[in-house]
């Protein structure tokens, strides 16, 4: 069945943490959300979870690094909906907690870059049609990271790091590229949020960690674009 919803927006690793709660914020304003994961059984849960409290969503089985995966997709989509006003780029890995550069293993390095920089690529690049069906202009945010800045980066997680250095390299890029079609690209540093990936002992609940991204997708004006946003601010790469 196709969605009647007139705002829609895909969510990459959607199935848990902040993923989840942009899904779940965006949903409340009335889009009809996408919940990409590559947990099927997580994923459909995710789904269920928002139907079940009145939303509209949709799981779809996506793998950022696998690009039939994320060609299969794009065609469980276009069976769904035929525009898409807001993808968020959130699926993304950290393995390498306490490694340092001197001694990083490189298939480690290959596996960040491969799911928080390739992945995205691939998926603007295969999502971009029906991005630019979008009546209100398409919004794309990749969440990236305060790791990812360069003015103050020191040796921590360093295959985690460079990756989201490199994301916010492509969201420049998409930005510059993309403006001509109306379409905003942005990246965003949530914060350190309580997640699996952040921890217990993280400072942010996921409500505060998905506060920029829901605002970036929703609210803020159309012609911000190739910027690094934290707290609804701009901020120094």
């Amino acid at each position: 069945m196709r969605t009647e919803h007139a705002h829609t927006a895909l969510i990459t690793g959607a199935n848990r943490g902040i993923g989840k709660e942009i899904a779940r914020q965006l949903a409340q304003r009335g889009f009809a959300v996408f919940i990409g994961s590559r947990d099927m059984a997580k994923g459909r849960e995710a789904a269920e979870e928002l139907c079940q409290a009145g939303y509209e969503a949709t799981f779809i089985h996506l793998d950022v690094t696998d690009p039939v995966s994320i060609k299969n997709a794009c065609g469980v989509f276009s069976q769904k909906a035929d525009h898409l006003d807001v993808l968020v780029n959130n699926a993304g890995i950290l393995e390498d907690h306490g490694e340092n550069i001197l001694k990083l293993n490189p298939e480690l390095l290959d596996r960040a870059l491969k799911s928080n920089v390739s992945g995205p690529i691939m998926i603007i690049q295969d999502f971009l049609c029906f991005l630019q069906q979008s009546s209100t202009g398409g919004r794309i945010i990749n969440v990236s990271s305060g790791a990812g800045a360069l003015h103050d980066m020191s040796t921590y997680a360093p295959a985690y790091s460079i990756s989201k250095t490199a994301l916010n390299a492509v969201t420049r890029q998409f930005a510059g590229a993309l403006q001509e079609h109306n379409i905003a690209v942005n990246c965003v540093d949530p914060g350190w949020v309580r997640t699996d990936m952040g921890g217990t002992g993280a400072s942010r609940p996921v409500e505060k960690g998905a506060e920029t991204i829901v605002w970036l997708a929703t609210e803020a004006p159309h012609h911000e674009t190739g910027k690094f946003w934290h707290d609804k601010r701009e901020i120094a790469w």
